[in-house]
C-alpha cells in the first residue's frame, strides 16, 4: 500500500529530450551516416552509396522548394521501380510535402482525376512513362519534371533541405485505391504509421545490412508496402527492377545475390514457370513475402524447390500494406507437406506493430468463436491503419465499425488465434442458400498439375440463384470435366464449378485477378 503523501503522479511532464516525432525518413538519416560508403541502390548501370542516396534525397527536397513546393503541398510521382522513386519517397517528405504515387498502369483519364483530386502541384516521371506524364501535365497544367537532364540538374545543383516533421500524425502520402468499384479513393498515410510499418516489415522479413532486396513489388502500391523505408532502415541494398520480366528477375537473383523480394502470387507463378528457373534454385535461400490470394500448395512446393521460402501476408492499401503476417512456428517444420501448406495459406496474426485482428459478426459486431468455421468480417485498428480517405468523410464513415476499420473481407479464426480469409464479402457465391467461398474452390483447382491459376465467380442461375464458374489458365491441355471432378473429390459436390472457361485472367495493375470483370461477363 502507498502511504499518504506518496501517491503516484497521474501524469508526468516529459523532459524536452524524451521525444521526437516519428517519420520514415529518419532511417535514411541514420543509414547515410552508419553505412555511408556501402551501396544503397543499384538501378541498371547506376549505383549509389547510402551517403549519395541521402544527399540526393535532401537536394531533391531543396529542388522542390525552389520550384515553389511548400510544406503540405502534394507532389505526384509516375515512376517505375527506380532510384528516382526511392528518392521521391525520401525527398518529398524531406521537403515537408505529401507524396502521391500514381499507379503506372492507369489510363491518362484516371491519372488526371487523381492529380486533380489530390491537388498535386508537381509531377515527377521516369523516362519509361514520359508520354503519359506529358499528357497528364498538358490536361492539368501541372509542372512536370522528367527523369534525365532536368531531374539530374535539379538534384545536382539544389541546396540540401530538410523540413522537420511538426506532427508525426501529419500527412505523409496519399495512395489511391485501384478503384474497381468506382472512382479510386485517396488513402491518407501519416509519418508515424509509415515509420512503424517499415520497422514491422524489416522485423518480419529479417532485413539486415547484408540483405539485397529485389523490387518486384511496385513502389506505387501502398508505397511499396513501406519497403522503401524498411530496406533503408536495415542498410540493405535496393535492387531496382523497372519492368516485371521473369528472366530478368532470375538474372538479378543470380548476379546480385538477391536475398528478399515481395510479389503477388501471379508474379510467383511467372517466376516458377520461367525458362531460367530450369537452371536450378537460387544461389542462396530467398525470403519471399506474398499477398493477395493464398499461394496454392503446388506453387509453394515449386518455390521451395527453387530455394525460395514464402511468407503469406495480408493487408490493404488502407493498412500501409501487410497488416498481418503468417508467423511460422518452428515446430510446424515437422508436419507433413499437406498440413504445412494448409497452415501457410492462412493470413495469420497482426504484424508486430498492429493491434490483434478481430473477426466480427456482421449483424451483432461481436467477435466470432475461434472454431475455424464461423464466418465474420475482419476488422482492424491501430497505428498501421490510414487516417481516412482524402476529401471523402462519407467513405471514411462507411468503413468505421465502432472505432474499427471494416476490411470487407470475410474470414474465420482458428483455435490457435490465426485468421484465415475465406473471401471478399462480394466474392462469396450463394448457391441454393449455401455459401461457397470462391478461394476454397480456387485452391483445389490450383492444386491440379495442369492449372497455373484460377478464378471462381458466381454466375446467375434460375434454379440456384447463382452457381460457381471457373476461369482457368493452364500449362497444358486438359479436359474441363477432369477439373470439375478434381474439385468434387476434395469438396462438397455443390461447390464444383458448373462451367470451366480457359484463357488468360484479367488483372489489376498490381497483379490481382479482377473478379469484377469476370462477374460482369457472367
Amino acid at each position: 500500500m502507498h502511504s499518504a503523501g506518496h501517491s503516484v503522479e497521474a501524469s508526468v511532464t516529459p523532459a524536452p529530450f524524451s521525444f521526437t516525432e516519428l517519420t520514415p525518413t529518419a532511417f535514411l538519416d541514420r543509414s547515410a551516416h552508419a553505412f555511408a560508403t556501402r551501396d544503397a541502390i543499384v538501378d541498371g548501370g547506376q549505383r549509389f552509396t547510402y551517403a549519395e542516396f541521402g544527399a540526393r534525397s535532401r537536394r531533391l527536397a531543396g529542388a522542390l522548394h525552389q520550384l515553389g513546393v511548400e510544406p503540405g503541398d502534394r507532389v505526384a510521382a509516375l515512376a517505375t521501380n527506380s532510384h528516382v522513386m526511392l528518392e521521391c519517397h525520401h525527398g518529398v517528405p524531406y521537403a515537408g510535402a505529401v507524396l502521391v504515387p500514381l499507379n503506372t498502369r492507369l489510363s491518362v483519364d484516371e491519372m488526371v482525376h487523381i492529380v486533380e483530386h489530390s491537388g498535386a502541384r508537381l509531377l515527377i516521371a521516369t523516362r519509361e512513362l514520359v508520354a503519359n506524364a506529358r499528357a497528364v501535365a498538358e490536361r492539368t497544367g501541372i509542372d512536370l519534371v522528367e527523369e534525365g537532364e532536368r531531374y539530374e540538374s535539379l538534384v545536382a545543383d539544389a541546396p540540401e533541405r530538410v523540413v522537420p516533421v511538426a506532427d508525426e500524425r501529419g500527412l505523409l502520402a496519399i495512395n489511391y485505391t485501384s478503384g474497381t468499384t468506382g472512382r479510386p479513393k485517396g488513402v491518407m498515410y501519416h509519418h508515424r504509421g509509415a515509420n512503424l510499418q517499415a520497422l514491422a516489415m524489416a522485423f518480419h522479413m529479417r532485413l539486415q545490412p547484408a540483405s539485397r532486396y529485389l523490387w518486384t513489388l511496385p513502389m506505387f502500391h501502398c508505397d511499396g508496402w513501406c519497403f522503401p523505408w524498411a530496406v533503408t532502415a536495415a542498410g540493405g541494398l535496393h535492387v531496382c527492377l523497372r519492368v516485371i520480366d521473369a528472366e530478368e528477375i532470375w538474372r538479378l537473383i543470380r548476379s546480385e545475390g538477391v536475398t528478399h523480394y515481395c510479389a503477388a502470387p501471379t508474379v510467383l507463378t511467372m517466376i516458377a514457370h520461367a525458362e531460367a528457373a530450369k537452371e536450378g534454385p537460387a544461389p542462396e535461400r530467398v525470403t519471399v513475402a506474398t499477398g493477395g490470394a493464398p499461394p496454392s500448395p503446388t506453387l509453394l512446393a515449386r518455390m521451395d524447390e527453387l530455394g525460395m521460402s514464402i511468407t503469406h501476408l495480408y493487408g490493404l492499401t488502407e493498412t500501409y500494406g501487410p497488416a498481418s503476417v503468417n508467423d511460422w512456428h518452428p515446430e510446424w517444420d515437422d508436419l507433413d507437406a499437406s498440413e504445412q501448406a494448409r497452415l501457410k495459406a492462412r493470413q495469420g496474426v497482426g504484424n508486430v506493430v498492429a493491434q490483434r485482428l478481430r473477426v466480427i459478426d456482421e449483424q451483432t459486431w461481436q467477435e466470432v468463436p475461434s472454431d475455424g468455421e464461423t464466418l465474420g468480417e475482419l476488422v482492424l485498428r491501430g497505428n498501421d491503419v490510414m487516417l481516412g480517405y482524402y476529401r471523402d468523410p462519407e467513405a471514411t464513415a462507411e468503413v468505421d465499425a465502432d472505432g474499427w476499420f471494416r476490411t470487407g473481407d470475410l474470414g474465420v479464426v482458428h483455435p490457435d488465434g490465426y485468421v484465415e480469409i475465406r473471401d471478399r464479402s462480394k466474392d462469396v457465391i450463394i448457391s441454393g442458400g449455401e455459401n461457397i467461398a470462391s478461394v476454397e474452390v480456387e485452391r483445389v483447382l490450383d492444386s491440379h498439375p495442369a492449372v497455373i491459376e484460377s478464378a471462381v465467380v458466381g454466375a446467375p442461375d434460375e434454379r440456384w440463384g447463382e452457381v460457381p464458374v471457373a476461369y482457368v489458365t493452364v500449362s497444358q491441355e486438359v479436359d474441363p470435366e477432369e477439373l470439375v471432378e478434381h474439385v468434387r473429390v476434395h469438396l462438397a459436390r455443390f461447390k464444383a464449378p458448373k462451367r470451366i472457361v480457359f484463357g488468360e485472367l484479367p488483372k489489376t495493375s498490381t497483379g490481382k485477378i479482377q473478379k469484377n470483370v469476370l462477374r460482369d461477363q457472367e
